[in-house]
C-alpha cells in the first residue's frame, strides 16, 4: 500500500501519480479526510487515557491520605471518562479501519520511466526477437486446439467434463511436455534462484499482503469453509514468506523460484478467447521472485526479464518485449515489462510473462523489512517477481510453430533431455 504519511504530505505529487494510473483525484481527498479524522480520533482516544491515568493516581493519593469523599469523587469522574474512553477507542479504531481499507484499494506509484497511457495502446515495444520476422507456412497456422485434438494431446471437453469450461486436460505427450518446460526453467534458474514449493492454498492475510485482495476478489478461487484462496501465482505465497520479519541487508537479494499451478477465475473474461488455451483457469507457471534493496532493486528487475527472454531464444519462438503504461500495469507495480509469444496457428500475440518491481508497495502491506547495514533503523525491502514462464500459451506457440506439412510437430532441442531424447510428436494415421 501507499506511504500516508506522503499522501498527508504531498497529496497533489500523490494526485498526479496517480492520476497517470486513471485514479479520480477526489479518491486521494478522500483518503486525506480519512486520515484527518483517523489522527483526530487517536488524538481524542489518547487525551482521554491520559486524563483517566491522572485522575486513577489522583484516587490513590487521596485513599492514602485519608480523604474517602473526595476519592470517592475522582474514582467517579475517572469511571466516567473510562466510559468516553472506551467509546473513542472505538470510534479510532472504525476510523483507522476505514483509511487502511482505502489504502489497500489505491494501486501503486508508477515508476517516472513508466510511459504514459490508458491501456494496452499505450504500452512501447521494447525489442523483438528475431531481428528478421519468421515467414510461417500453411501447416503452422492451424490453431493449437486442432493439433491436440488430431493428435490427442488436448482435451479440453475432458478438463470440461470434471472441471467445467477452461480447465484444460492434457494427455501423453502433451502432458510430458508440460513438465518438460517446468524442468528446463527450474534448472535454468538454479544458479541464482532457490527452488520452493509453497502452499497452493494460502490465508486471507497472504492474498491481501500482495495486493490481490480485497480490490480483486472477484478473479479469485475461495474456500470459504477453511477462508483459504487459491493461489493465482507463486508471488503471492513467496512474498510472505517473510511476511512480519526483518532481514539483514547482507542476506540480500533474496532470490526465489517456485513451480506451482495457478487459479483464476477470470471473472470479468466471459466470452473472451476462450477457445483451447488463450484463456484457462487453471495453468502451471515457474514463478522467479526476490526480496531486495531499493538500489538492488532496477538491475533485477532487468536480470529477470533477460532470464525469460533467454528461455524463449531457447524455445525458439518469435517473441517481443513491452515496456508497459501506467495504466495498464497491475495495481501493485510501479514498473512492468511483458513477454509475448507471436502464435502462428491463431495468429495472435500471447502475453506469457510479466515481470514487475514493485517497490515497497507490497512490502509495507506484509510489513517485511531490512536492517541497513551501518544505517538506521529497519525500513522496508523492495519486491520483485515475474513469470519465467507461464506454460499454456507457450505449449499452445510450440505445437502450432512446429507443426509440419505432415501433421507431426517437431519441438525445440532444448527440450530434448526432458522428453525421453524425442522432440517429435508423429502424426496420426
Amino acid at each position: 500500500m501507499l506511504d500516508i504519511r506522503l499522501v498527508r504530505d504531498d497529496p497533489s505529487a500523490v494526485k498526479t501519480a496517480l492520476g497517470r494510473r486513471g485514479v479520480d483525484p477526489a479518491d486521494v481527498d478522500a483518503l486525506v479526510d480519512l486520515d484527518a479524522r483517523a489522527r483526530a480520533a487517536i488524538g481524542g482516544r489518547d487525551e482521554l487515557r491520559a486524563q483517566v491515568r491522572a485522575l486513577s493516581k489522583q484516587v490513590g493519593e487521596a485513599r492514602r491520605s485519608g480523604e474517602v469523599d473526595r476519592a470517592e469523587e475522582l474514582g467517579a469522574r475517572s469511571r466516567a471518562l473510562g466510559e468516553e474512553e472506551r467509546s473513542a477507542h472505538a470510534e479510532a479504531e472504525t476510523a483507522q479501519e476505514a483509511l487502511r481499507r482505502a489504502l489497500l484499494y489505491l494501486p501503486n506509484l508508477p515508476a517516472p520511466e513508466a510511459p504514459d497511457g490508458d491501456g494496452p495502446e499505450g504500452n512501447v515495444v521494447v525489442r523483438t526477437w528475431p531481428p528478421e520476422p519468421p515467414t510461417y507456412g500453411e501447416a503452422q497456422r492451424v490453431p493449437h486446439w486442432d493439433i491436440g485434438a488430431e493428435l490427442g494431446l488436448l482435451h479440453m471437453e475432458r478438463g470440461a467434463k470434471l472441471s467445467g469450461s477452461m480447465f484444460p486436460l492434457f494427455r501423453g505427450t502433451g502432458a510430458r511436455l508440460l513438465r518438460a518446460l517446468t524442468s528446463l526453467a527450474l534448472d535454468h534458474h538454479a544458479d541464482e534462484f532457490e527452488e520452493v514449493r509453497p502452499p497452493t492454498l494460502v490465508l486471507t492475510e497472504t492474498m491481501v499482503s500482495t495486493g490481490h485482495l480485497p480490490k480483486f476478489e472477484d478473479d479469485a478461487y475461495h474456500l470459504e469453509r477453511d477462508d483459504l484462496w487459491a493461489i493465482p501465482t507463486a508471488e503471492v505465497p513467496l512474498t510472505s514468506m517473510w511476511r512480519g520479519d526483518i532481514l539483514d541487508e547482507d542476506d540480500l537479494p533474496l532470490r526465489l523460484t517456485a513451480a506451482t499451478s495457478c487459479f483464476r477465475r477470470e471473472a470479468g473474461s466471459a466470452g473472451r478467447d476462450t477457445r483451447g488455451l488463450l484463456r484457462v483457469h487453471e495453468f502451471d507457471k515457474v514463478e522467479l521472485f526476490a526480496y531486495a534493496t531499493p538500489d538492488q532493486a532496477p538491475a533485477l528487475l532487468d536480470g529477470m526479464v533477460a532470464r525469460a527472454e533467454q528461455l524463449l531464444v531457447e524455445l525458439e519462438l518469435e517473441y517481443r518485449v513491452l515496456d508497459l503504461c501506467a495504466g495498464d500495469m497491475g495495481s501493485s507495480a510501479a514498473r512492468t515489462f511483458d513477454l509475448e509469444v507471436y502464435a502462428p496457428g491463431v495468429d495472435q500475440w500471447l502475453e506469457v510473462s510479466s515481470v514487475s518491481w514493485c517497490t515497497d508497495y507490497q512490502a509495507r502491506r506484509a510489513n517485511i523489512r531490512y536492517r541497513p547495514t551501518g544505517g538506521p533503523g529497519p525500513v522496508l525491502v523492495h519486491t520483485l517477481n515475474g513469470s519465467a514462464l507461464a506454460w499454456v500459451r507457450i505449449w499452445a506457440a510450440l505445437v502450432e510453430k512446429g507443426r509440419q506439412p505432415d501433421g507431426s510437430v517437431v519441438l525445440p532441442e532444448a527440450l530434448r533431455p526432458y522428453l525421453r531424447g524425442e522432440v517429435v510428436i508423429p502424426a496420426t494415421g
